[in-house]
C-alpha cells in the first residue's frame, strides 16, 4: 500500500511582513518547508507534493528537484488546495498523508503514526489530535457518548459547552485516496467563500464511516509558523531537540541556551561546545575537540583535537590536533594540516599549511602552500592581488619568516630559508638563504649544522 504525502504551501504569509515567502524563513539555515519535506521523507513512497501559490516560482527554485509541484491560482481554502493535486495522485496512491509547509516541528515518528493507524482503519480517515487547555483557537473535536468522532467545530461557531472540550483538531490528516476524491469534489462553499478540509470529517460520519485520531503528547509540534515571533519559537526549540540529541551522543554543552547548531552539522564523542558558539551548514567535527566559546564555523571539516576559540571559520579543512585563536579567520579554501598552531588575529584564504607550521599572529596568508614546519613571524603578510588577479605564494620546509615580512607575489621561498625583520621579499629566495631589506637581498647563506 503506497502512501503519498500532500505538504500545503500556497499562502501568502502576510503577518511576516516580509518579501521572501512566509516557507522560505530560515530556521537554522534551513528554510521552514524544507523541515516539511524532511519529516515526510521515509513516509512519502513517491516524491511529495508541494501545493504552491504565492511566488510558486521563488519557492521551487530554493527547494530540492524531488519534489513535485501543483499551482492554486486562487486560495480557497485547504480543501481546495488538496483538491489540486488529484490529477497527481488518482490511481497512483492507496493513502494521502496532508500535512503543512509551515509547521516545522511535525515529527516524522508522529506522521507515520497517523498512516499506521489510517492503514488499520475500515474508515476513510484518520486526523491528528491534541489535548490542551489552552486552545489556541483551534477547532473542537466532538465525540458522542461512544467516544467516536462527530464533527470539528471551529471556535468562532462553538457553543459555550463545545468551547470546554480540550481536544483539538491539529489539521493534519491521512485520506483513504479512494475516498477523498469523490469526498473532496461535493465539499460545500463555506460563507466565508473557501472550501475546507474539516467539512472532511462530518461528510464521513454522515456516511456512517469511521474516523480515527492519533494524539501528539507534544504540543509544540503544532506550532505554525505566521509570524517573526512564531519562527523565534519554533527556532528554539528545534535547537533545544538538536542540542539534547548531540548531548545524549556524548558531546559536552556547557551552556545549550547559546549554543547553536544547524541540522547538518555532525560532531564526534567528547568534543565540548562551549557558550555562544554558531556551528552551521555541513559541519563536521572530529573527537575529543575545544570548539569556542565565541566561534563560528561553517561548512567545514575540523579533526580530531582541535581547538578553536573565539574565531571563524569557513569553508575550511583543519586536520587533528590545529588549535586556532583566538581571533582567528580561516576563509574558503584554507587548509590546515596536523599540528598547525594559528595564533590571534591571523587570516588564512586559499592556502595550505603544512604540519606543524607556525603562524603567532598578526599575519594574512592567501593563495599559499606552506611546507612543513613553516614559522611565520608576527605582521607577515602574502601580497598576492595586483589589481586585475591572485597570485601564487609557494614556501618550502623549514622556512622562517620574519615579523613584518612583506611576500609579493608570485614568490617562492626555498626550503629553510630565511627573511629578516621588515623585509620586501619580490624575487624567489633560494634554499638555505637568508634575505632583508627594501627590496630584500641575499646577505648569507645558512651553514649546513
Amino acid at each position: 500500500m503506497t502512501t503519498i504525502a500532500v505538504i500545503l504551501a500556497a499562502g501568502e504569509g502576510t503577518r511576516m511582513c516580509s518579501n521572501l515567502p512566509k516557507v522560505l524563513h530560515p530556521i537554522l539555515g534551513k528554510p521552514i518547508a524544507q523541515y516539511a519535506l524532511d519529516a515526510v521523507a521515509s513516509i512519502s513512497d513517491k516524491e511529495p507534493i508541494l501545493v504552491v501559490g504565492h511566488k510558486a516560482d521563488e519557492v521551487k527554485q530554493a527547494l530540492p528537484e524531488n519534489t513535485r509541484y501543483v499551482y492554486q491560482a486562487e486560495q480557497l481554502g485547504t480543501g481546495h488546495a488538496v483538491q489540486q493535486a488529484e490529477k497527481l495522485l488518482t490511481g497512483n496512491t492507496d493513502f494521502v498523508l496532508v500535512t503543512y509547509a509551515d509547521m516545522p516541528l511535525l515529527r516524522s515518528e508522529t506522521l507515520e503514526n497517523l498512516v499506521e493507524t489510517q492503514k488499520n482503519n475500515q474508515g476513510p480517515l484518520t486526523m491528528l489530535t491534541v489535548i490542551l487547555d489552552d486552545p489556541h483557537g483551534f477547532g473542537r473535536i466532538i465525540r458522542n457518548e461512544d467516544g467516536e468522532v462527530q464533527a470539528i467545530v471551529e471556535e468562532a461557531d462553538a457553543s459555550p459547552k463545545q468551547r470546554e472540550v480540550k481536544e483539538l483538531n491539529a489539521g493534519v490528516y491521512c485520506f483513504s485516496s479512494a475516498w477523498l476524491w469523490k469526498a473532496i469534489n461535493n465539499l460545500k462553499l463555506s460563507p466565508k467563500g473557501e472550501y475546507y478540509l474539516t467539512d472532511l470529517v462530518e461528510a464521513a460520519v454522515s456516511e456512517g464511516l469511521k474516523v480515527c485520531t492519533v494524539s501528539t503528547n507534544e504540543p509544540s509540534e503544532l506550532i505554525g509558523v505566521n509570524t517573526r515571533v512564531h519562527l523565534a519559537e519554533a527556532a528554539k526549540i528545534i535547537q533545544e531537540r538538536i542540542n539534547h540529541a548531540w548531548m545524549l551522543s556524548g558531546v559536552t554543552i556547557a551552556d545549550p541556551h547559546t549554543t547553536y547548531i544547524e541540522p547538518a552539522v555532525t560532531i564526534a564523542a567528547d568534543t565540548v561546545i562551549l557558550p555562544n558558539t554558531h556551528l552551521q551548514g555541513v559541519t563536521k567535527i572530529g573527537a575529543e575537540c575545544v570548539i569556542g566559546p565565541n566561534a563560528i564555523v561553517r561548512d567545514s571539516q575540523i579533526g580530531n583535537y582541535c581547538k578553536i576559540e573565539a574565531s571563524v571559520v569557513e569553508s575550511a579543512i583543519l586536520e587533528d590536533h590545529v588549535d586556532i585563536g583566538p581571533f582567528g579567520h580561516l576563509r574558503k579554501g584554507a587548509h590546515l594540516a596536523e599540528g598547525v598552531h594559528m595564533g590571534n588575529f591571523g587570516e588564512v584564504k586559499a592556502s595550505y599549511l603544512g604540519s606543524g607550521t607556525k603562524m603567532g599572529h598578526f599575519s594574512y596568508i592567501g593563495n599559499t602552500t606552506t611546507g612543513e614546519n613553516v614559522n611565520i613571524g608576527a605582521g607577515t603578510i602574502t601580497c598576492n592581488y595586483d589589481g586585475s588577479q591572485k597570485h601564487k605564494t609557494q614556501i618550502g620546509n623549514g622556512v622562517f619568516i620574519g615579523s613584518d615580512t612583506m611576500l609579493v607575489a608570485p614568490v617562492t621561498l626555498e626550503d629553510e630559508a630565511r627573511t629578516g625583520a621588515g623585509a620586501v621579499v619580490t624575487k624567489d629566495v633560494p634554499a638555505k638563504t637568508v634575505v632583508v631589506g627594501v627590496p630584500a637581498r641575499a646577505l648569507r647563506k645558512i651553514e649546513s649544522e
